[in-house]
């Protein structure tokens, strides 16, 4: 039961990171102006931070008996969106309310890179698991 658990956890956190990445945001953009898309997904953000820390935290704590190196994925999974959330985010919003346009393109392309490492994570664990 528990490894079905682990399993069910970190498929909605890789599906939750896909669906927000490809879909939410990229939706936003398509659907209402940058300058109204842009404020919405910077409120949305913080959410998805906290939605990933919590699911990559929880499924840690679930797969720590289980499988140690997914259980170390998760928890590194965790502690990177936190380190997004209260650090990077912030410094990406800075960037954008001064305009600098570089600064901004440098650390989204960072925060990309991480949400990209994060699915690739979580897709191993629930490929490690499975088998």
């Amino acid at each position: 039961m528990l490894l079905q658990a682990a399993i069910l956890l970190t498929a909605l956190l890789f599906g939750g990171m896909v669906l927000y990445s490809f879909g939410f945001a990229s939706f936003l953009f398509s659907a209402l102006p940058a300058d109204q898309a842009g404020p919405l997904l910077r409120r949305a953000f913080p959410h998805f931070y906290v939605f990933v820390i919590v699911c990559a935290l929880v499924g840690s704590a679930l797969t720590v008996t289980i499988d140690m190196a997914s259980a170390l994925i998760l928890g590194l999974i965790a502690v990177t969106a936190l380190l997004a959330r209260q650090i990077l985010m912030p410094a990406i919003n800075g960037a954008t309310d001064r305009g600098n346009r570089s600064r901004f393109g440098i650390l989204h392309t960072g925060s990309v890179l991480v949400t990209l490492a994060h699915i690739v994570g979580s897709s191993a664990v629930i490929l490690r698991l499975a088998t």
